[in-house]
Order: structure tokens, then C-alpha cells, then sequence
């Protein structure tokens, strides 16, 4: 059964969590830089979600040329992608072949993203200020 296999992953990885419906488990760790991420059991998938933030309407094209250049080369596990105007990083495994190492790398790979791509991404957050690059010799 679905809830046995991923409940017993959080907790043999001793993460905080808690069930928040029938299959659907809401991760809130700080420890761990697991807060908010959401784990759902949607056979034949899991599905891993967490908001990462709110798309500005100004720099878009700035940010959401970040995300592709980190899922291009600092993702491991999962991408970032757009849902409305929300900015998420997601990734699914397949229920029957995942074992608790791929379950463990998932989640580890968010929290890593998580903490190393917000300054990166902190910048774009509504509500800051995009200081404006201009390259060597530009205009």
C-alpha cells in the first residue's frame, strides 16, 4: 500500500510531516530546508511539489532564464516550472520501482536547491529590487 511505503521513507528519514489527507503528505522540516513540500500518491506516480515563490511581473524573462539555466545544470532531481503565476520546483517517480534511496535523492535535491538557488532567486521575489546588469562595454 501506497501510505505504508512513503510514510515509512519520512520516517526511517526522521522528517518531519504530517498526512494531510488520504495520500497526500505535507513535509514542514526546517532542519532539513523541507518546509512546505508537499508528497502525493497519485497511482501510478508520487508526485513531489513545493512552492518556491511568486512570479514577478517585471524581469520575467531575467528569472525564468535562471530557472532553465538551474534545471539545465544544478537540478538533480525533479525542475522548476511555472504554474499560473507560481514558480515551483516539482518531480515524480514511479510508485512500483521507487526504493528509499531514489525517494531519499528526491527530497534531498529539493532541500538543496531550496537553500542554494535562493540567492539566486531571492532578487526576483515580488517586492525586491532587480539591480540592473549592464555587461563590460555595454551601453
Amino acid at each position: 500500500m501506497a501510505v505504508n511505503k512513503i510514510e515509512q521513507y519520512l520516517i526511517d528519514l526522521m522528517v518531519t510531516y504530517k498526512e494531510v489527507a488520504d495520500n497526500l503528505w505535507l513535509l514542514d522540516d526546517e532542519e532539513y530546508g523541507m518546509e512546505g513540500v508537499v508528497i502525493m500518491y497519485a497511482d501510478p506516480v508520487v508526485i513531489f511539489r513545493v512552492l518556491v515563490m511568486e512570479a514577478p511581473q517585471e524581469h520575467r524573462l531575467e528569472l525564468f532564464t535562471k530557472l532553465l539555466e538551474l534545471n539545465a545544470s544544478d537540478v538533480v532531481h525533479g525542475a522548476y516550472a511555472l504554474e499560473g503565476d507560481r514558480v515551483i520546483l516539482s518531480d515524480t517517480l514511479e510508485y512500483v520501482t521507487m526504493d528509499y534511496e531514489e525517494f531519499r535523492a528526491t527530497l534531498e535535491a529539493f532541500s538543496l536547491a531550496l537553500t542554494q538557488h535562493y540567492p539566486l532567486l531571492s532578487p526576483y521575489r515580488i517586492g525586491h529590487t532587480v539591480i540592473e546588469h549592464n555587461p563590460p562595454g555595454g551601453a
